[in-house]
């Protein structure tokens, strides 16, 4: 990111740099919603990568034998592998277990880090191919337009045992997905930013449709899910996955949420603009 164009609390337009004012173009990345509105960001391009990536799927009995293989693989992999471990439930479907897969580098370095999955057998669908960048939101084929939906996060310390047998116990319906998703990486470096980094390797995110209850159901069920990964849990959230409910405190260290409080009280001490989770909530 090189600059944004904001209209601040007083109503006055600006180009914030990391020159012109470090502070907040600091908090504007990653910090949320509460320190002024943006109307246009320019940012440095960067040569497009070779992508190599997809979804292989798999019936739910699967489950277990795939989330060993995936374990295996995550121990192991090189910065230029993300997997995501996903069980599946869709309405009128049977349960099914999906692998995402992006590799930056050659389809053949990528085919042979992944070769375990391939001898699990049984796949019901393999849509692993390279793939230009604008496409990488087409493996897992989530929908663009706006919807309901209920969600929750944590962040992982691992994936022992305990974890996957938790995460394995019963069928996740009447949610749709619980997602493994693997971190490290460029993620776990310091960034510079209000967001942060990452230390955990792992991200667990589940979704689900509130039916005629309001969602009551849905969130139960996560409940049961989450409780007993409590001590395999850190607490923190990426501000991105905060649910309703949540506060900024969980997206942030005592430190960063410290200078994000202070900039918003110096930028917007009448509290013109409040974010979704604001950093004073």
């Amino acid at each position: 990111m090189r600059a944004f164009e904001v209209v601040n609390a007083d109503g006055d337009r600006a180009r914030v740099t990391a020159e012109s004012d470090p502070d907040l173009f600091w908090a504007l990345r990653g910090g949320g919603g509460d320190f002024a509105v943006v109307t246009a960001t320019e940012f440095a391009l960067h040569p497009a990568p070779t992508l190599y990536g997809g979804r292989l799927l798999w019936p739910a009995a699967k489950a277990p034998v795939v989330l060993d293989v995936y374990r295996q693989i995550t121990g192991t992999a090189p910065e230029e592998l993300t997997v995501w471990y996903e069980l599946l439930h869709f309405p009128g479907a049977a349960p099914m277990v999906a692998v995402d897969v992006t590799f930056l580098g050659d389809a053949g370095d990528a085919e042979t880090l992944l070769r375990p999955l391939e001898k699990i057998g049984g796949t019901l669908s393999d849509s692993r191919a390279v793939l230009p960048v604008d496409r990488l939101g087409s493996i897992t084929a989530e929908p663009t337009d706006p919807g309901p939906g209920c969600s929750r996060a944590e962040l992982l310390t691992g994936l022992s045992d305990e974890v996957a047998a938790a995460l394995l116990e019963r069928p996740i319906e009447p949610l749709l997905s619980v997602q493994v998703r693997h971190l490290g990486g460029a993620l776990a470096r310091p960034s510079g930013t209000a967001a942060g980094h990452l230390e955990e390797p792992f991200a667990l995110y589940l979704f689900g449709i509130p039916g005629a209850d309001g969602g009551a159901a849905v969130r139960d069920r996560m409940r049961q899910i989450t409780g007993p990964l409590i001590p395999h849990t850190t607490g923190r959230k990426p501000f991105t996955f905060l649910a309703p409910g949540e506060r900024a405190a969980a997206a942030f260290t005592p430190q960063t949420l410290d200078r994000l409080r202070a900039i918003k009280r110096a930028r917007d001490p009448r509290g013109t603009f409040r974010g979704n989770f604001p950093v004073l909530g």
